[in-house]
């Protein structure tokens, strides 16, 4: 009986074991005739089709057929792009030191590092890249231009450059460096005087959690410091241990940051601190806009999960998904996403389920499941990370949006800047800046149309039958009342502007420290976060905890 028994059990554990091994051959079976099927079009379709077609880019407009059904993150890398994610994994590149992008069709200079080729040799932002080594750059090869402004160190390059305010093409004979990419924009004491410290992480690449790191570590050889203010906004993320290394240096040792689970749900990847915090009993707010994505909400959910600081802005962005880079070539790889990620209490903040949704355009995946912290106060899953203090940075002033989306405020600073050779923000006059402004708009024939001026076009649209014919006289006499409103926008304006303005002037003419303290002196969700650092009942009992208790 008993040898019975054994025999029952061993069938009852090789079963299941053999469901294992038939779904598995069952799959390899499914994917060795698709490929099979894919090869016989593949060819057919090179070699017969009434066109030449070439065979590369063939197959990787089939590759990205396959990926398009799948989520927006995961994509094919090719070289073009292979150079970027290399970047990004080794923190370093050769280069001259610019940012680079594409603004009203030309390619053009957006930012300056300090201390590399581009800052040395005058490159200033607003820059129109026109020529590299004798190679026409348009916004149609954009892509490419990373071939030409990277390589090895010691690479000599040569650039034409067309500058707002002059006539001639400028030229600039350059030689490539190391560039070393810094994940921190700026850190220190904010207000200058205070014990308050302020650090903007605007990435995830190499080396983050060790700047963050040393940047606490030197300002605490000031003074002691009694708040931070972590600066998330705008950062897109990076890489997940760099997210995991750089929450660690707030929570303590042995706290879980993020837990990783893929297809095989029964296999979770869990990641906690392995190191003491550097920066343990500081008040800390962490600063969250729509733009704060991945990596940044694994920091900104371990450190709202384990009551360790406040979330101080807006919703962040909700992608709860990682991804692989697998090689597939020499030169290119496959960024595949493997896994989704979960905060310490339990939500996955992913806001579109691409799996119900292939189009990710509406289906989300469940809300408000609510969910605890380490002191029971209730945070939400889905739709990224909920602020514990929502602070918006104002009402968008339509007009001044408009502006902006059209280049000009970035263009007209480039422009005064380099016809007045403006070297000092302190000779910026308010009345002086808005007059050239004015001017300038219409130099380029601007025209300000309303959203209510775009409303009233699609109703005339709408309008065929004659018995609304009526309407339409309505319609004229309120656009009539709409164009003087338009007209008068930018007097209505002109202080919020003028602030505008100034605030890309700051941004050229400041050196990095001048440069922040002059944006954060009209930032309110800093200011949120500042006042709430000095009101210590406030931010403890938010927190859910007594400044006694032990961490």
């Amino acid at each position: 009986m008993d040898k019975l028994k054994k025999i029952f059990l061993m069938v009852l554990l090789i079963l299941p074991m053999l469901g294992f091994v038939r779904a598995d051959r069952d799959i390899y079976l499914d994917i060795a005739k698709s490929i099979e099927v894919f090869g016989k079009v593949y060819r057919e379709i090179s070699l017969n089709y009434v066109d030449r077609v070439l065979p590369n880019k063939f197959m990787q407009s089939g590759i990205e057929g396959m990926l398009s059904i799948l989520d927006p993150y995961s994509v094919f890398i090719d070289e073009t792009m292979q150079k970027d994610f290399d970047i990004i994994t080794n923190g370093r590149y050769g280069g001259i030191g610019a940012s680079v992008g594409v603004r009203n069709g030309e390619v053009t200079i957006l930012e300056i590092m300090d201390d590399y080729p581009a800052k040395r040799q005058g490159l200033k932002v607003g820059d129109i890249i026109k020529e590299v080594n004798q190679i026409p750059i348009t916004k149609e090869n954009f892509n490419e231009l990373g071939n030409y402004l990277s390589g090895v160190p010691g690479k000599e390059i040569t650039l034409f450059i067309r500058r707002e305010g002059i006539e001639d093409s400028i030229k600039f004979n350059m030689v490539l460096e190391e560039i070393t990419i810094k994940n921190i924009d700026y850190y220190g004491f904010y207000p200058t005087e205070s014990n308050n410290i302020y650090i903007k992480l605007s990435n995830f690449s190499r080396g983050a959690g060790q700047e963050i790191k040393n940047a606490i570590l030197e300002l605490n050889k000031i003074r002691k410091i009694n708040s931070a203010i972590l600066d998330l906004r705008d950062n897109p993320g990076g890489l997940l241990d760099e997210a995991i290394d750089v929450a660690e240096k707030f929570l303590e040792r042995d706290k879980l940051i993020v837990s990783v689970i893929g297809r095989d749900t029964t296999r979770i990847a869990k990641y906690f601190a392995k190191e003491e915090p550097i920066l343990r009993d500081a008040k800390l707010f962490v600063l969250v806009n729509n733009n704060t994505a991945s990596a940044s909400e694994i920091v900104a959910g371990a450190i709202q999960d384990h009551d360790r600081g406040l979330i101080i802005g807006e919703n962040t962005f909700g992608k709860g998904l990682v991804q692989t880079i697998i090689p597939i070539s020499a030169k290119s790889s496959l960024k595949l996403t493997t896994a989704r990620y979960f905060t310490p209490s339990g939500r996955c903040i992913q806001k579109i389920n691409y799996s119900e949704n292939k189009k990710g355009t509406k289906n989300s995946t469940k809300k408000n499941i609510g969910f605890l912290t380490d002191n029971e106060r209730k945070v939400f899953s889905s739709g990224g990370i909920m602020p514990d203090s929502t602070v918006r940075k104002g009402d968008p002033i339509e007009i001044i949006e408009s502006l902006s989306v059209a280049g000009l405020i970035f263009q007209f600073v480039n422009f005064s800047i380099n016809k007045n050779k403006i070297n000092d923000f302190t000779e910026l006059n308010d009345e002086n800046i808005f007059t050239g402004f004015v001017e300038y708009l219409e130099q380029k024939k601007f025209s300000y149309t309303s959203s209510i001026s775009k409303i009233f076009d699609k109703i005339e649209d709408k309008i065929t039958d004659d018995k609304y014919s009526s309407l339409k006289d309505e319609i004229n006499s309120m656009r009539k009342k709409l164009s003087f409103i338009e007209q008068n926008e930018l007097m209505q304006n002109k202080d919020r502007i003028i602030k505008k303005l100034k605030s890309e002037y700051a941004g050229r003419l400041f050196e990095k420290n001048k440069k922040y303290n002059y944006w954060l002196a009209d930032d309110l969700q800093f200011d949120t976060a500042y006042k709430m650092s000095l009101n210590k009942d406030l931010y403890y009992k938010i927190i859910g905890r007594s400044k006694f208790n032990n961490y």
